[in-house]
């Protein structure tokens, strides 16, 4: 199929579901000035900004930054208004899910707007240093790549804002800058941390001889290398931290990482050091962790970062550990005014004291978890599952009854942070995942978790410890992300896989392997320990040495088996493991890393596979396609940024050859089996994509950084063709839509600032076309609340876009015409459009009003009208699957809403009418004061308007002189009041609510009889008097 632009879905939108439960985070800094302004940037989340020390967070980087990781922030203690970020993370889990950056970001409004300001490829930033009294001069500690070597890495300055940039410090295109610390009381003296690092797809190696500390004098100049200083740790060194104290700027504080490493502690600005203490626990894993931070007022206290959060009041000799809301700690910002105000980074989000860490605000209201794979179950709605990083595997509404998705809602499904997740089809309490690194259990960590007891089964293959053995030693390789399935032929069969592929048919109670070694098995990568010269990393699953990342089985075939490696193979097995054939596509070369395989659910023998070789620094896309089981084989990237690696492919099970794929950055569509790619971002923010699914035509994104992201409705690609795009009008199908939740309390905006309800905190804005929009503050978005009606239009148009709903027995019953000033619900632009019809036929007319009741389940149909073309589609509308009430009790209760409606409608008519009369009689009365016989025609008129009076308020109450006493219930107040009852679920009306209807028709009915008696005698006799007199009469219609 030719190319198709991009207007052509515009107006699809994504839907962020949360959950709000922090992820990872590197950088924090505060505002000097406004006490409760902060800010933190999430590891692949972007920049985040709260007005409230961290009630609320609001994201500020979106529609600016290029990429979402962030490394380092800091804020200008002489000018506020002035930020720089440094994007791409330098704290280096092992598990290889950090993202990398492009440089350095400014913004001159406190973070309202922002601009590149260059250092494009130092991709990992640890620190960056605003001069104390000079906003424009400004240092950058940049790691630069963490898998190659690369010039752009040191320490660089700027002394115009970012308007250019020198490097002031560079040792070698192995080792960069990790940390910096200025002195506060001469900016012109500084400390600075080079590492040596590289990462390999099978280890990472942290220290090497181009590690070391520096100082400078004169702003950065010239630097003194201090590693070879008295009291240093003698021999290689790798990470390092450091800090100079503003309470004494002779005492220096020194993290390193070493043989015999530690706290170290200068009192002569850096030319003797002491060991303050050794104690392990604060320089473990120093890739991740090595933080160090001096409190600006007492130079006897400083704080380290690691898995807890520890603080010496005793210069460094002893530390106390304290509670967080979350481990695994990175970044501290303290204010150098009030050091009781600090904001903390950790694994778990960002967290904010006032009073000296006695109590931290909440990570629950941030949408940053870091999620590695989704999956969905059969519920309704259905529920959503992934596994999050440093966190639980958790499961999350897709839609909620209460108008938006709040945490309460949530739950977490057993402890797998790290693997696939999979949930039985015929019982959504039973979820399986991976849990290397989150549970007990040995080797290859699985997990079996009931929600309906609540307990979790530890269904490990090989239930053997492994940590600190070498991969060569391990009877099975289990990788941290090793795939899990169930058979879609059978729910009692699942597979896993490590280097081997096993079956179980009991629940993971016992296992067989019915493969070979798939991976390459080059045990040269599995000698040592993983870590590197000083230290070593544990847990060998978290790198690539010879496992299996994905399996898949043939929805076609019972027994055929897909899979891929992370030292890149793909093998397939077409009779139930019996036999195994090698189809690597050629071009794949070792160390390639597969990390899914998609089986076309039209075509058999049909697969798409997605791999990278980032570990190896190369950041190309990888794609693969097969139509014949991988005899041969297609690279398909065409439409892809050369500089954007692809993580998870997928086809359309609705439709053959439309395919997505997921990104480092983003996401892309194809409709010609990957022919060709074009941008499917839309409103999504720039994140990486590590899995995603199709459930119910609606496309579910698993973001490394932003949580779970759902695209409501594929429908309109699943239609979309050259012909549509070529015509000047096209209306797409609707899919069938459930009638719409009923909901006891809709949430109910408008107000200024944030609105709060049912626990869920938003506030209202305008997007770009002026419609209103709601930002919710610590809940997941619903859906759209109806039928979706999407068209296509070749060009802008002046002509009127009508949308017409009905039935065939009805005909019409609701038209708009769209984009005018009362709907504002959808736009006449180019390409696609959008419509949202309720499924509620037309409400009450008049000053009280109800709403229409929504239509029962059956078939029904648009018309869309552009000028003298129409175009008409059918769709069904659907009865949530979890009502018991009939189609008769429904069709009972809609019959008596319309009642309700047209009564009310009738009644505001009366009342309408009414109102008319009683002005112009008082207009007359007015008027008529200078007439002779105005006596009589006071008299006349001041009767007339009493009866009048005394019917009005037994429709409508009217307000006395004092608004605190009410006036009872009236007759059309108790009509809302029945619809509320009546409307509230989807249920039969109850006996008692015809009663009340009929009772309340009897006496509405009643009034209208007493003023059609008023129209016809009173009112007459008034007419005939004006009459007499020659004055014109009062007109009633």
């Amino acid at each position: 199929m030719a190319t198709l632009d991009t207007a052509a879905w515009k107006s699809m939108v994504w839907r962020q579901v949360g959950p709000f439960r922090g992820g990872r985070v590197m950088a924090v800094a505060g505002d000097p000035v406004n006490p409760l302004v902060f800010y933190f940037g999430a590891h692949i989340g972007g920049v985040w900004k709260t007005y409230d020390a961290g009630t609320y967070w609001h994201n500020i980087s979106d529609g600016f930054f290029n990429t979402a990781s962030i490394g380092a922030i800091a804020v200008s203690q002489s000018d506020p208004n002035v930020i720089y970020v440094g994007t791409g993370e330098a704290c280096f889990q092992s598990s290889g899910d950090e993202s990398q950056g492009d440089g350095v970001y400014k913004s001159t409004d406190a973070g309202n707007t922002w601009t590149h300001v260059g250092l494009d490829d130092t991709r990992h930033i640890g620190r960056i240093r605003i001069h104390p009294s000079d906003p424009n001069l400004v240092y950058v500690a940049a790691l630069g790549h963490s898998y190659g070597p690369n010039e752009q890495r040191g320490i660089f300055r700027s002394k115009d804002g970012g308007s250019n940039w020198e490097r002031v410090l560079f040792k070698s295109d192995k080792a960069g800058a990790i940390d910096l610390s200025i002195d506060s009381c001469n900016p012109r003296i500084l400390y600075a941390a080079i590492y040596q690092f590289l990462r390999t797809p099978w280890t990472h190696i942290s220290g090497g001889p181009d590690s070391g500390i520096y100082k400078s004098i004169d702003g950065g100049d010239t630097w003194d290398y201090l590693s070879d200083k008295p009291g240093m740790p003698i021999g290689l060194t790798g990470r390092s931290g450091i800090a100079v104290s503003p309470a004494n700027p002779e005492r220096v504080w020194a993290l390193i990482e070493a043989e015999d490493g530690g706290l170290f502690r200068s009192d002569d600005s850096g030319d003797t050091w002491s060991l303050a203490t050794n104690r392990p626990d604060l320089w473990m894993r120093a890739p991740y962790y090595t933080h160090v931070f001096a409190h600006p007022k007492d130079e006897e206290t400083c704080y380290i970062m690691s898995v807890e959060f520890n603080k010496s009041i005793d210069g460094g000799a002893n530390f106390t550990s304290y509670a967080m809301p979350h481990g695994d700690n990175h970044d501290l910002w303290i204010d150098p005014q009030n050091p009781d105000r600090m904001i903390q980074a950790n694994d778990g989000g960002a967290t904010v004291t006032l009073n000296g860490g006695g109590t931290w605000s909440s990570i629950y209201n941030q949408p940053t978890a870091s999620f590695f794979h989704v999956t969905t179950d059969n519920q309704f709605p259905y529920r959503v599952y992934g596994t999050q990083f440093d966190n639980t595997a958790i499961s999350t509404p897709s839609q909620s009854s209460v108008g938006a998705i709040s945490w309460s809602e949530c739950y977490p499904v057993g402890s797998s942070e790290s693997g696939h997740i999979a949930v039985r089809p015929d019982n959504s309490n039973i979820v399986y995942a991976g849990a290397i690194g989150s549970s007990p259990g040995g080797g290859g960590n699985f997990l079996r978790y009931d929600h309906g007891t609540g307990q979790t089964r530890i269904i490990t293959v090989w239930p053997e410890s492994q940590s600190d053995v070498p991969g060569k030693d391990w009877k099975y390789r289990f990788q941290f992300h090793f795939p899990n399935i169930i058979s879609p032929h059978d729910p009692n069969t699942q597979y896993v896989a490590a280097n081997v592929v096993f079956k179980s048919q009991d629940e993971g109670t016992s296992w067989e392997v019915i493969s070979p070694d798939l991976t390459y098995n080059d045990d040269s990568v599995m000698t040592e320990v993983a870590g590197g010269l000083i230290t070593k990393q544990g847990q060998a699953a978290v790198f690539n040495i010879g496992s299996i990342m994905a399996l898949a089985e043939s929805i076609h075939q019972k027994g055929e088996f897909w899979v891929g490696t992370d030292d890149g193979l793909i093998h397939i097995s077409r009779d139930d493991g019996g036999s195994w054939q090698n189809i690597t596509p050629p071009g794949m070369e070792q160390w390639s890393h597969v990390n899914n395989i998609d089986l076309s659910e039209h075509n058999p023998g049909t697969a798409y596979v997605s791999a990278t070789r980032f570990r190896l620094d190369d950041w190309t896309p990888y794609l693969y396609r097969t139509h014949d089981y991988g005899e041969t084989w297609k690279v398909i990237t065409q439409g892809l940024p050369d500089n954007d690696f692809t993580r998870v492919i997928r086809e359309d099970p609705s439709r053959s050859g439309l395919l997505y794929v997921g990104t480092e950055r983003g996401i892309y569509v194809s409709f010609d089996y990957g022919e060709s790619w074009k941008s499917l971002q839309l409103n999504l923010p720039v994140v990486p994509i590590y899995d995603l699914v199709i459930k119910n035509q609606d496309l579910v994104a698993a973001t490394h950084g932003r949580a779970f992201w759902i695209m409501d409705d594929l429908t309109p690609l699943h239609q979309l063709t050259k012909e549509v795009v070529d015509r000047p009008f096209h209306l797409f199908k609707p899919r069938s839509t459930y009638r719409s939740f009923p909901q006891w309390r809709p949430i109910r905006g408008g107000k200024p600032g944030i609105n709060y309800q049912a626990g869920i905190a938003f506030y209202e804005t305008k997007d770009n076309d002026s419609k209103p929009k709601r930002i919710y503050l610590n809940a997941g978005e619903n859906p759209p609340n109806g039928v979706v009606v999407s068209y296509f239009l070749e060009k802008d148009t002046d002509l009127k876009v009508t949308l017409e709903f009905g039935n065939d027995t009805d005909g019409v019953i609701r038209s708009f015409v769209v984009n005018d000033d009362k709907t504002g619900a959808s736009t006449r632009g180019r390409g696609m459009n959008r419509f949202v019809w309720d499924m509620r036929i037309p409400g009450a007319i008049g000053d009280t009003t109800i709403p229409g009741p929504v239509i029962v389940a059956g078939s029904y149909w648009v018309k869309i009208r552009v000028g003298d073309y129409t175009q008409t589609e059918s769709f069904d509308v659907l009865e949530d699957p979890r009502v018991t009430a009939s189609y008769d009790d429904l069709k009972s209760q809609f019959g008596l809403l319309v009642k309700l409606r047209d009564k009310l409608t009738e009644s505001n008519e009366t009342v309408s009418r009414l109102r008319k009369i009683k002005k112009q009689i008082t207009d007359w009365q007015e008027r008529s004061k200078n007439h002779a016989e105005f006596s009589r025609i006071d008299e006349l008129a001041t009767n007339l308007n009493q009866r009048l009076y005394e019917i009005e308020e037994m429709f409508v109450p009217i307000l006395g002189p004092n608004p605190q006493k009410p006036p009872p219930t009236r007759l059309t107040d108790k009509l809302v009041s029945l619809h509320a009852v009546v409307s509230s679920a989807d249920w039969v009306p109850t006996s008692q609510s015809h009663q009340v209807f009929d009772l309340i028709s009897k006496d509405i009915d009643m009034q209208i009889v007493s003023f059609n008696k008023v129209l016809e005698f009173d009112l007459q006799k008034f007419t005939e008097l004006i009459t007499e007199f020659e004055i014109p009469g009062i007109i009633v219609a």
